[in-house]
């Protein structure tokens, strides 16, 4: 019985509105919405969830796209692939820090077939993209039988596997807005092993006036609490001013302090607490860097 997953009802929607019709016909834990399905089948196997019926959007193309828009920045379809995201000109030559946050997910063969939006329904604190979609000051774009709304993608996890997705709503669409001039933006995650999911992880984005002083900072934590957050009080250290590694520093320390980490099989609080103060005065320095040479 280990590895047996329970029966369910499965349904292939051809259209959005064909998915929604059918998410609303369902109570609320009946009904699943499967895309690349890399962490649901998991959880069935586990017998962590024993839904009644699957919907299954992976072949709904219309939520299948990357698009820049002048006015609109970057729109990210919710089935947009890992891969896809990895390897488009559109991340590469505008939003670098997209592209080099997926080359470190897993394998290549789940960056082809998990989907970005499936990563974020999920609401696992230890997945990548949503630090980077914080320090993007991305929305999100849900949609239902009775309309739509977006939400800052910082307010969307709401504790572990915990989302503010109500279960009638798809993920649409990831919004992004453009990255102002003189902006540099950095992610980086620790791993015991590459590819896998961060003991922590950090993405921060700078923005500098004509004088190299700190106009925005936005700093991003990750696998350090029930979910992704802001540092909003190490940010405050660094804004308005010309950014040392004094100050850096004093930001790590900082957010170090506004984690909310637990100790775990594999690390302990405290060490959490010293890999955010590390890695937010390094990946700062290296936001830095490429905001004075953006």
């Amino acid at each position: 019985m280990k590895d047996i997953i329970f029966d369910f009802e499965y349904f292939v929607p051809k259209t959005v509105e064909e998915a929604l019709k059918l998410l609303s016909q369902y109570e609320e834990g009946e009904c699943k919405v499967i895309a690349g399905g890399q962490s649901l089948i998991i959880l069935m196997k586990q017998k962590l969830l024993t839904p009644k019926y699957l919907i299954d959007i992976k072949g709904l193309s219309d939520l299948d796209y990357i698009k820049l828009d002048d006015k609109q920045g970057l729109r990210i379809g919710a089935l947009a692939t890992h891969r896809s995201i990895e390897k488009s000109p559109v991340t590469q030559n505008g939003f670098s820090v997209l592209a080099e946050m997926e080359q470190n997910i897993s394998s290549v063969e789940t960056r082809n077939w998990g989907t970005i939006g499936g990563n974020v329904c999920h609401g696992d604190p230890g997945g990548d993209p949503v630090p980077v979609l914080i320090a993007l000051n991305a929305k999100l774009k849900m949609t239902s039988l009775s309309g739509e709304r977006t939400i800052d993608v910082e307010n969307f996890t709401l504790d572990y596997f915990e989302t503010a997705l109500r279960h009638d709503e798809l993920l649409a669409e990831i919004q992004i807005p453009s990255i102002p001039p003189n902006t540099g933006v950095k992610f980086t995650k620790f791993s015991q092993i590459a590819g896998d999911y961060a003991t922590a992880s950090v993405a921060v984005l700078i923005t500098l006036d004509k004088n190299e002083i700190c106009d925005n900072v936005r700093i991003a934590l990750g696998s350090v609490g029930t979910a992704s957050t802001r540092a909003k009080k190490a940010e405050e250290i660094l804004k308005g001013k010309k950014i040392s590694d004094d100050l850096l520093a004093e930001a790590g320390k900082i957010a170090s302090e506004e984690a909310s980490p637990t100790t775990d099989a594999e690390v302990s609080e405290e060490y959490k607490r010293e890999l955010v103060r590390v890695l937010v005065k390094r990946v700062g320095r290296e936001a830095l860097e490429r905001a004075k040479k953006a």
